[in-house]
């Protein structure tokens, strides 16, 4: 009778476990009052709070642990512009078409008749819609929009599609005019039916998103995004958690996988763009989402971000079930510059003492 008792309580345990595990928000975020118990350091959040205050220009902020609020500051709940961020977002909307075949991934600009402002090369024709999604396509024509290391390109023509990785708006941009063309969708339609219905975004404003692009430099515009750092939390919660949200399945869990795989290594990043070598941190990259690497410390291994211009980011760190976000509005006219960014990711993992 004992042992049958004993494993009662085991069983109940684990399924309170399991439960806070797979907590979600609903039409509020719920706030964890003593995130003591769950392994933070509260005296490291003071520091956390002091340094985004002292060093950064940050204008909000949150940590997520098991679904709910362990540390938050700033407005959280005014929409602004996420800069790259949208990038990441994109490439999650890709998924539910890839799976269902509407999306080809082999299928190259040649099969989709797809040119730009003076002409595209034979060669950078060749490239498909998978190198373009993991930023291979070797098309090295300038953007619509700036915000790109195109200036650190090879020449136009030199290399073969799949074999150099270069940050390039130029890839970002076509591959949402690809989405669009190959789904017969807006990429705001699909935002709102693929991730704000069902997430139960608090703050998600159609009329904000608007394109732009000067078509004179390329035919294809950017997307830009607008969304509230507490919606950002809700993005990064489903990755996360796989794709799922509660218990729906919203981004099919291998595309989850095939975003987050290091298709690009750090050496080859920190090899092609120099602002990030000589850092204690490393960046691989996957399908528009850059992947953490080369850290010693096992709280970083598997996490994952979504990083913009300004000082805006959704960071899923899957060791500690942890995700990270903050935004530094951009009306503003101030950056928080990238070391700031990368040293305040790292603080706030350091607040989850894994001894605890």
């Amino acid at each position: 009778m004992r042992k049958f008792q004993s494993l009662l309580i085991i069983v109940f345990l684990f399924s309170q476990t399991k439960l806070i595990a797979q907590q979600f928000p609903r039409t509020s975020w719920e706030y964890n009052s003593k995130p003591e118990k769950n392994g933070w350091d509260t005296a490291k959040f003071k520091s956390l709070r002091k340094f985004v205050i002292d060093s950064t220009q940050i204008t909000g902020m949150m940590i997520i642990h098991k679904g709910s609020v362990v540390f938050e500051f700033g407005d959280v709940v005014e929409n602004s512009y996420i800069a790259s961020c949208r990038k990441s977002i994109l490439a999650m909307l890709y998924g539910k078409y890839v799976k269902s075949g509407k999306i080809n991934l082999n299928k190259t600009l040649n099969d989709l008749k797809i040119d730009d402002v003076g002409g595209l090369l034979p060669i950078e024709k060749e490239a498909t819609i998978k190198d373009i999604l993991e930023a291979r396509s070797g098309v090295f024509h300038q953007a619509s929009y700036p915000g790109d290391f195109l200036d650190l390109a090879p020449k136009r023509g030199s290399v073969k599609s799949g074999s150099y990785w270069l940050y390039s708006n130029w890839d970002f941009n076509v591959a949402g005019y690809i989405f669009e063309k190959e789904t017969g969708q807006t990429i705001y339609g699909e935002i709102e039916k693929q991730l704000a219905k069902p997430l139960m975004m608090q703050d998600w404003k159609r009329e904000l998103q608007k394109k732009e692009g000067d078509s004179t430099r390329s035919y294809f515009p950017a997307y830009p995004m607008f969304f509230s750092t507490r919606d950002m939390a809700r993005v990064g919660l489903l990755m996360l958690n796989k794709g799922k949200w509660m218990d729906k399945q919203i981004i099919d869990e291998k595309w989850v996988q095939e975003m987050i795989n290091p298709i690009t290594s750090y050496t080859e990043v920190d090899k092609n763009i120099p602002i990030f070598r000589g850092k204690d941190y490393s960046f691989g990259y996957g399908l528009y989402w850059w992947l953490w690497q080369n850290i010693t410390d096992n709280r970083f291994k598997g996490g994952y971000s979504a990083l913009g211009h300004w000082g805006q980011t959704i960071s899923i760190f899957p060791a500690i079930d942890a995700v990270v976000v903050f935004k530094t509005k951009d009306n503003y006219q101030r950056e928080t510059p990238s070391n700031a960014r990368y040293r305040l990711l790292q603080l706030a993992v350091w607040s989850y003492d894994k001894d605890k």
